[in-house]
């Protein structure tokens, strides 16, 4: 077996201490240091390595300290913190010439995106984005298979997204806009972007939205249209208040099949003329750091790119404009490629 690989956490909270309970069980991996501000959940990581038997992890306030303490020590960083604060930690990642598995969403805002990408280009390293649908055998298998042909053009997309999310996350960061970057749409409506921005495989052209707060600081409910550049139509909708669940449903019509799928990945349906369609299931990727080893090894693509980051980034960055706008069309002048 290779050496393992030399991680970094900058963000010890929930998501990370969930990763690392099944991370810290891999040969694959050996955590050396995590950076967090707070103290308690760069302990209770601590205390994850210590009860498998893995010495503990090096501790830092600051993710800056971090990088330059342990820069030649680490391969690999993992970025589990509030959303707003994702791109200057993750360029730094990247300029420190380290690997990076980051969290969802990649950044907040077009801007960001583009330093990000220019970071990578500079010093070439992996960046993954772990969005479960990016990295689902399902939605990558479609996309494959409708790049080959298999399913006629692409020519229109109906997404919802629903989940008691107004209520579950009351009084929580991710609805305090100025570190969330938004609200439902943003947090659990990101799945569903992501995996239509991977799927429909084209820039979006004009997008109109409107969204309703429900007396919140951020984004409860969110309805967009939009138009790609290939000339498809697609469709958002988004409702973070409602019954205690969570769920979603994407269908593409193309002119030869209509294919319905989650925006996790976990299920897909396939009809074609003269089929009945039938419901294949996968696993819900719980466990991104499988697929960032294989991206790494060049064993497997890397399907959840910057570049597509930059594609969602572009629609968000749209969709905030044109609801502050009371609706009205955006025009996005660029697409990533």
């Amino acid at each position: 077996m290779s050496n393992p690989l030399r991680l970094g956490i900058i963000g010890a909270g929930l998501k990370a201490a969930d990763y690392a309970r099944g991370w810290v069980h891999m040969p694959e991996v050996t955590f050396v240091a995590s950076a967090d501000v707070n103290v308690p959940s760069r302990r209770r990581l601590a205390d994850i390595c210590t009860a498998a038997g893995k010495p503990e992890p090096q501790e830092f306030d600051d993710y800056r300290d971090m990088l330059a303490a342990c820069r030649d020590q680490l391969d690999a960083v993992y970025v589990s913190t509030p959303h707003a604060f994702h791109a200057e930690q993750a360029i730094a990642v990247a300029e420190a010439g380290l690997d990076l598995l980051l969290e969802k969403p990649m950044v907040t805002t077009v801007e960001e995106a583009e330093r990000l990408i220019a970071a990578q280009k500079q010093t070439g390293v992996t960046i993954v984005i772990a969005f479960q649908g990016g990295l689902s055998p399902l939605v990558l298998d479609t996309k494959r298979r409708a790049q080959a042909g298999e399913f006629g053009e692409l020519v229109n997309v109906a997404a919802t997204i629903w989940e008691g999310w107004s209520e579950s996350y009351n009084g929580h960061w991710k609805q305090q806009p100025e570190i969330s970057g938004g609200g439902f749409m943003f947090d659990t409506g990101a799945h569903m972007m992501n995996t239509v921005c991977l799927l429909a495989d084209s820039g979006f052209a004009r997008v109109s939205a409107y969204m309703n707060n429900r007396g919140k600081p951020i984004d409860i409910l969110c309805a967009v249209s939009a138009r790609l550049d290939s000339g498809a139509l697609v469709t958002f909708n988004a409702a973070g208040e409602g019954p205690p669940g969570c769920a979603s449903y994407i269908t593409l019509f193309y002119t030869g099949a209509i294919i319905r799928i989650d925006a996790w990945g976990g299920w897909r349906e396939i009809s074609l003329p003269g089929e009945t369609a039938q419901r294949e299931t996968a696993e819900i990727l719980d466990n991104p750091m499988k697929s960032f080893l294989a991206i790494r090894e060049g064993t497997a693509p890397n399907s959840s790119t910057v570049e597509n980051g930059l594609r969602f980034a572009q629609l968000w960055d749209a969709i905030k404009a044109s609801a502050a706008r009371d609706g009205e069309s955006i025009r996005i002048g660029a697409t990533a490629g």
